[in-house]
């Protein structure tokens, strides 16, 4: 992996401006459930997809209607979403200590194969904005559908300084 000094040296949120990037909205649930829970130094974050105002901004299945570049974008949304969403929650992103875990879920059609391309726009955008030193590993997985259609879901689980 590639050392980014300037993201390790800088807070998350000053490499958010530096990096032009803009958080949506904060999601909101879309059913019986809350977007984050804490247990201990630990929070778990519910599903991220690539919804911004509660609208999808990609339908379909990678390898199908989408191509492996178009589920690298909506893994950047939903990356994105799950940003503001840790944002919301926690005040800052300077106080995520570490990414514990990272999962990508993709719904593909059943012959896709690049799944680590489009897992890479999440962990490369978690890579910019907070560093090497404070990634995880991740697992990814190819299923055959998710909410609302869309092609990404990501499970993300940090570790917060008080």
């Amino acid at each position: 992996m590639v050392n980014h000094p300037q993201a390790q040296a800088a807070g998350a949120e000053r490499r958010l401006q530096e990096l032009g990037i803009i958080l949506p909205p904060p999601p909101t649930p879309l059913g019986a459930y809350v977007e984050a829970v804490r247990s201990g130094k630990l929070v778990f974050f519910s599903g991220m997809l690539p919804v911004i105002n509660r609208e999808p901004r990609y339908i379909g299945r990678v390898g199908g209607a989408l191509t492996a570049e178009d589920g690298r974008k909506a893994a950047e949304t939903a990356t994105l979403s799950a940003l503001a969403a840790a944002k919301d929650y926690l005040g800052s992103l300077d106080r995520v200590a570490k990414v514990v875990k990272l999962g990508v879920y993709i719904a593909t059609e059943g012959d896709f194969r690049d799944h680590p391309k489009v897992a890479d726009g999440a962990s490369e955008m978690l890579l910019q904005v907070f560093g090497e030193e404070k990634l995880s590993g991740r697992v990814v997985l190819g299923v055959a559908s998710l909410p609302l259609g869309v092609p990404i879901e990501l499970e993300l689980i940090v570790e917060v300084e008080d």
